[in-house]
Formats: structure tokens, C-alpha cells, sequence
């Protein structure tokens, strides 16, 4: 298996021990997870099943971010606590993910279940003179990690807008450097909050994946990643604070999902440019949908168009048209070879087009990329 790396600008191979350790970030449950969603954690179940079927074993954590500035403020508009919120989204989350085949995490582990574990983190980055308070705020000071910026290479001017954009708040007067980023902050009258050492509070955003995937994978894990646009600030901000704290690499291997776009726009919350996975598997069986967002390299950056569930719908019932034909015997191993080079699922759909085409039972194959037929 050969992956390209966010942090080495390059296509390397995977190298792993016998248990594969993956962390995918996962959604703040305050509105439905959207088509951009589902397509970062469905190229995480293609990598666990391709491992899987290698013979590895897979650890693959994918969080929940049940307390942070959206779920609060979503709260707040709608007037209901920001845990039944999460509960509510939550609940379509996972009926979506299941429509769509995809595998049981080994632990989907929420923000406000690692409270403890998310302290002593910051207490060891504060107690080791990497972060200061001011004012009951506790930020992690970048100027004390000198590989910031070794995930994403972005310049420094265009952290500092990414941050601006990303709830990073670069104008903040209390910071020493605009870039440096929230570990705790001061809860408002109407927000959850906890004791900590520098008063009672809330974790920032950055902290509580760091304290989740240490406490749940160890040190360092073989993959971690999620859509592009969490390259910085986020992954940024993890890789810095971890390793700063345990002098151990975080992550051997990013890795960063394209952009899912409609009319022209990158899907976001914010500009309510969404298509829902609730709503497509009303129109098409979820075999479909999920054919359609396995049709494009994880990689790039593509916009949602109906079309694609068409063709979708038609390769479909075309690959379950052989189910009582004889296999094709290079078949799942051409599958697979598409697959480690860099999760080139387009290949392995074409790949199977073919065999289905030349009246060979493809379901073998299908299943290989989580497609039952």
C-alpha cells in the first residue's frame, strides 16, 4: 500500500506493524453530516477493508466533537441543551454511516468524555512552559515548537487567514503571537464548564482530538487525518501540542480528503450548499451512493452532480446482473493492486466495469470496496 502524505508532500509507502492504527476526524453533531462528510469516512473504510483484507488488524477512532463554538451556539438558537443536540444528530449519523456499509469504529470516543484526560494534556504543555494563561485563557505558545507549520506547510500569512476563517481568532489581545491557539478558555454564563487549575472553562477545539487519540491509539498513529481544510489549523495544532508533550512523532501518515463541492461551491453549514445522505438514499439504493462517492480519487477536490447517482444506480445493476456467472481469477487481485496505489478506486471500479462487462461475477471484487451485491 502506497499513500500519499500530507507532511512529506509525497506518495510513500504504508508502513505498519500487525494492528494498523487509524484516527479520522469526526463531525460536531449540530447539524447532519453532509456528502462532504460521508466521503472522508467512507475513504477510511475502503483503507480498513483493503488492510483488513492484507491481513492487518484495523483500530480505526473517529471522534465526536460534542462541545465546541458551533454545537454551543446551535444550541443556543434552538433553545435545547447542546448534549440532546449532539444525541439527536448523532442518532442520523449513524443510521447514515450504516446505509452506506461502513465498518464499526473501534471507539468513537466524544470531547466531553475525555475532560480529564484533555487536563492533565494541557497541564503538561503548561507545566513544561509551552503554554501560558492569561485571564483564565490557556494557549499553546507556537513560538516554542519550531516545526509549526511541518503538516500543512502553509506560509505564514495564510495560517493566519485559515485561522481567522476556522474560529482561530488571530486578533485576540491576549495572545504573544496571533498564531498561538486556544488550550482552555472561560465558559459563558449559558455554556458547560469544568474546574481546571486556571478556573472553571471549556477545552478549545485542537486539545480534545490530541488528548482523545493519545489515550485511545498510544504515541503515535499509522494514520490520521480528514477533509483537506482540516490541515491547518486543526491537524497543525495536534501535531504541535502532541509531540511537543511526548517528544514522539504523532502521525507516520496524513491523510486529507478533497473537497466535495455543489454549484460551484465547497459544501459547508454555513452556506447550506448540502447534500444529505438521508436524502439520497430515499431516491437510490445506498449501494449506489456509495459507488458514486467511491467513483472519485479521495484525493481530489469534485463537485456533487445527479448524474453521478445515475451512473452510479446503472453500474450497479450491471455488477449485480453477474451474480450467477463464473469469477474472473485476476479480478480481485487487479482490485487490489489499484487500491494500494494510493486508494485509486476509480481504477478498481473501472477494473471491475470490465470483467462485469465480459460476463464475469464481479461480486467478489464489489465487496472488496464494501459493496455487497
Amino acid at each position: 500500500m502506497h499513500l500519499y502524505d500530507t507532511a512529506r508532500r509525497g506518495v510513500f509507502p504504508l508502513e505498519v506493524g500487525p494492528t494498523v492504527t487509524m484516527y479520522s476526524c469526526g463531525i460536531t453533531p449540530y447539524d447532519a453530516a453532509h456528502l462532504g462528510h460521508a466521503y472522508v469516512y467512507l475513504t477510511f473504510d475502503v483503507l480498513q477493508r483493503r488492510m483488513r483484507d492484507a491481513g492487518y488488524d484495523t483500530r480505526c477512532v473517529r471522534n465526536v466533537t460534542d462541545v465546541d463554538d458551533d454545537i454551543l451556539r446551535k444550541s443556543r438558537e434552538l433553545g435545547v441543551h447542546y448534549l440532546d443536540l449532539a444525541a439527536e444528530e448523532m442518532a442520523i449519523f449513524e443510521r447514515d454511516m450504516q446505509l452506506l456499509n461502513l465498518l464499526p469504529c473501534f471507539t468513537e470516543p466524544r470531547a466531553t468524555g475525555a475532560i480529564p484526560e484533555i487536563l492533565t494534556l494541557i497541564g503538561e504543555t503548561f507545566d513544561q512552559g509551552l503554554a501560558y494563561e492569561v485571564d483564565g485563557w490557556v494557549y499553546f505558545e507556537v513560538a516554542k515548537f519550531p516545526r509549526f507549520g511541518q503538516v500543512s506547510h502553509e506560509s505564514r500569512e495564510s495560517m493566519l487567514e485559515l485561522a481567522a476563517i476556522h474560529g482561530g481568532r488571530p486578533e485576540d489581545p491576549r495572545k504573544r503571537d496571533p498564531l498561538d491557539f486556544v488550550l482552555w478558555q472561560p465558559s459563558l454564563g449559558d455554556e458547560p464548564a469544568w474546574e481546571s487549575r486556571w478556573g472553571a472553562g471549556r477545552p478549545g477545539w485542537h486539545i480534545e482530538c490530541s488528548a482523545l487519540s493519545l489515550r485511545d491509539l498510544g504515541e503515535t498513529v499509522d494514520v490520521h487525518g480528514g477533509g483537506r481544510d482540516l490541515a491547518f489549523p486543526h491537524h497543525e495544532c495536534e501535531a504541535a501540542q502532541s509531540e511537543s508533550v511526548t517528544g514522539a512523532p504523532f502521525v507516520k501518515h496524513w491523510l486529507h480528503v478533497g473537497l466535495v463541492g455543489l454549484h460551484g461551491t465547497k459544501m459547508s453549514k454555513s452556506l447550506g450548499n448540502l447534500v444529505f445522505v438521508s436524502e439520497l438514499v430515499r431516491r437510490a439504493d445506498p449501494s449506489s451512493v456509495r459507488l458514486a462517492l467511491l467513483d472519485q480519487h479521495y484525493r481530489t477536490d469534485w463537485e456533487w452532480r445527479d448524474e453521478l447517482l445515475l451512473r452510479a444506480q446503472s453500474r450497479l445493476a450491471t455488477w449485480s446482473s453477474t451474480l450467477t456467472a463464473g469469477r474472473a481469477g485476476a479480478l480481485i487481485d487487479d482490485v487490489r493492486a489499484a487500491l494500494d496505489d494510493d486508494l485509486n478506486t476509480p481504477a478498481a471500479l473501472s477494473l471491475i466495469d470490465d470483467a462485469a462487462h465480459a460476463g464475469y461475477n464481479v461480486a467478489p471484487a464489489a465487496t472488496l470496496l464494501g459493496v455487497t451485491l
